[in-house]
């Protein structure tokens, strides 16, 4: 079939990639507002930076490598298209085989920039409080081109050994959740605990800005999760809903626990539900019916309300519970289409649960393990060679005075944080 435009499908994904960059600003005030006052600038810096970075890395070689032609394997793609070469606003690029219905390959190219921006900024909250911002500007495009870059290659192109296997992930579980949760938890292991870390509480200092910024997160989830039908239809809506579902049933299922447990349903607990909810439902949301998302959801809301607290004994510092959230909520995503993939949903015979079974479960696992240990093992790598170089944490006088003034030379209010004065140049008083 000859590919043409598809002007709905365009449309949609116009819009989809929108949202989907929204995402980031959400996620930075949602992590401003769960990290103490002395350094939500430093923390919304370390997700805006993000923007700008990973879109120099992808439009030079980070598109290539993830989507060009397979360089062999299934491993990496080629360098084709470095620096964007060989397309141009007349590029196609084909969302149904059948039809050849295609929208413009620059706007395929932009919607998966968004989601690689996403992806490393998600990192940023396992070290809140105590990174270096020089040493996270370098981390940031390298980690785009040496981990995410692979990983989208493996499970979204049509080369990638994890897509030839049978893996499915349909909007980034495994690119995205896992790879970050795991990435996350090996920058937590390069820097060590926060000065404090078991001892002092940490609370959110602002917990109106963590709902604010879950509920850009879950705006911007739509564009995620239906953008990735790539065209404007009823799989598109299923997403749609199914992202919404388990959201909500993410969030019921965290605040239950917390009622059961603590006593009281709190403010942090629905936010981090929801977000629960929505990060585990992003690998299956083109897989899994609404009962499936049901289950998702709140499965998700329930094991991650658990698993945020598993650091206290592992002894990691991961500041603001990405491991527990986005690294556990992808794995209960990734690892459930086997169980309730739908074939109504990939394509089969009508039916509730038809779709998945031990063999599928089988290379969701395989999935699982292969990214977590890659991600895994290349951040920490990464990691360590930028702090045994040029140095990734703060001093713990910058620490405990504060990253915003250390870093940044700025408060985020006019009283300023921890004896700071606003207008003051200099140490913080009282140290």
């Amino acid at each position: 079939m000859t590919p043409h435009l598809d002007p709905a499908a365009t449309a949609w994904l116009l819009a989809a990639t929108a949202l989907v960059l929204l995402m980031t600003p959400g996620l930075a005030i949602f992590y401003g507002g769960m990290v103490r006052s002395s350094g939500v600038l430093n923390m919304l810096m370390m997700s805006f930076i993000s923007i700008p970075l990973v879109t120099v890395a992808w439009l030079v070689g980070g598109y290539s490598l993830s989507f060009g032609d397979d360089a062999g394997g299934g491993i990496i793609g080629d360098l084709g298209h470095f620096g964007l070469a060989g397309i141009n606003p007349d590029t196609l690029h084909v969302v149904d085989a059948k039809t050849g219905a295609a929208v413009p390959e620059l706007l395929f190219v932009t919607f998966q920039l968004t989601f690689a921006i996403l992806t490393v900024a998600l990192i940023s909250g396992a070290i809140a409080d105590r990174a270096k911002f020089s040493a996270w500007m370098i981390f940031v495009p390298v980690w785009a081109l040496i981990v995410y870059a692979p990983i989208a290659h493996w499970v979204w192109t049509p080369d990638g050994w994890l897509m030839q296997l049978g893996a499915l992930d349909y909007a980034g579980g495994l690119v995205v959740e896992i790879a970050s949760g795991a990435s996350a938890l090996a920058m937590a292991l390069v820097l060590g605990p926060r000065v404090g870390f078991k001892v002092d509480a940490m609370r959110p200092h602002n917990l109106p800005f963590v709902l604010l910024g879950a509920g850009l997160l879950w705006f911007g989830w739509f564009g995620f999760n239906a953008g990735s039908a790539l065209s404007a239809n009823g799989i598109a809506a299923a997403v749609f809903l199914n992202t919404l579902v388990a959201g909500c049933l993410g969030m019921l299922g965290w605040l239950v626990v917390e009622a059961r447990r603590d006593g009281k349903p709190t403010t942090f607990g629905a936010a981090s539900g929801a977000v629960a909810g929505l990060v585990a439902i992003t690998p299956s949301c083109g897989e899994v019916n609404t009962i499936g998302a049901v289950v998702v959801g709140l499965v998700a809301g329930v094991v991650c309300s658990f698993a945020v607290s598993w650091k206290f004994k592992g002894n990691y510092d991961d500041s603001l519970d990405v491991v527990g959230v986005h690294f556990v909520g992808g794995i209960v995503g990734t690892l459930l289409i086997g169980l309730l993939a739908s074939a109504v949903m990939t394509g089969g015979p009508e039916g509730l649960f038809y779709g998945g079974g031990l063999g599928q479960l089988g290379k969701q696992a395989v999935g699982v393990i292969t990214v977590a240990a890659f991600a895994f093992g290349v951040t920490f790598a990464l990691g360590k060679l930028l702090d045994k170089t040029i140095g990734f944490r703060v001093s713990r006088e910058d620490e405990l005075g504060g990253v915003d003034f250390a870093l940044h030379a700025e408060t985020a209010y006019a009283e300023g944080v921890h004896g700071h004065s606003p207008n003051r140049i200099g140490k913080p008083l009282g140290h």
